[in-house]
């Protein structure tokens, strides 16, 4: 049988129960389940087992295999990279909170990336993180309170897929591209 790989993280340093929460909802497992998926991987942080734990042993899987873990002190990369096509597996997703570190991998790798935004967190520039790469097409913006439709537009997504990095010769038509926003952010200006 051919794995498809749906890799969720919520990062390292805050805690995004929402976003775990969402991903564990009977809705999402209907949808991974529509689109074919086989397994959902979940980087959880420190407070996520116990909702791991809550959430699935309560809910349909849809035949979906669960797994998770806290925190990997070598980083994502082999998580991320299990998303990918290979002779054995369906090309995944990643879905993630809106951490640059973490986008940044997820796009090097060239995956289909939802980026969900953790809203409760102060100075909330990962909402506008996610929405300009969303607008440039580097991924999907999803939110924790849809994130079935997030999945299905990410399939769509994949299809279209931009390389990343950009290009900076002037192709992208804002003119600003990813290191622009990022000055903006820190408040450099020309």
């Amino acid at each position: 049988m051919v794995q498809k790989i749906c890799f969720v993280t919520i990062g390292a340093t805050a805690s995004f129960d929402q976003l775990l929460q969402a991903v564990l909802s009977g809705e999402f497992f209907q949808a991974l389940e529509a689109l074919k998926y086989t397994h959902l991987l979940l980087q959880y942080g420190k407070n996520g087992k116990k909702l791991l734990e809550e959430f699935g042993n309560n809910i349909n899987r849809h035949g979906i295999e669960i797994s998770g873990f806290d925190f990997n002190t070598k980083g994502l990369g082999q998580e991320m990279w299990s998303t990918k096509a290979a002779k054995d597996r369906a090309e995944g997703v990643v879905v993630s909170h809106a951490g640059s570190g973490s986008i940044l991998d997820a796009l090097r790798i060239r995956v289909p990336l939802i980026v969900v935004p953790n809203t409760s967190l102060l100075h909330n520039h990962q909402v506008e993180l996610a929405e300009e790469l969303s607008k440039q097409g580097y991924l999907v913006h999803g939110h924790v309170d849809d994130l079935p439709s997030a999945l299905r537009e990410s399939e769509a997504h994949r299809k279209k897929l931009q390389a990343w990095p950009p290009n900076n010769h002037g192709a992208d038509p804002s003119g600003r591209g990813l290191a622009g926003v990022m000055d903006e952010e820190m408040g450099f200006y020309d």
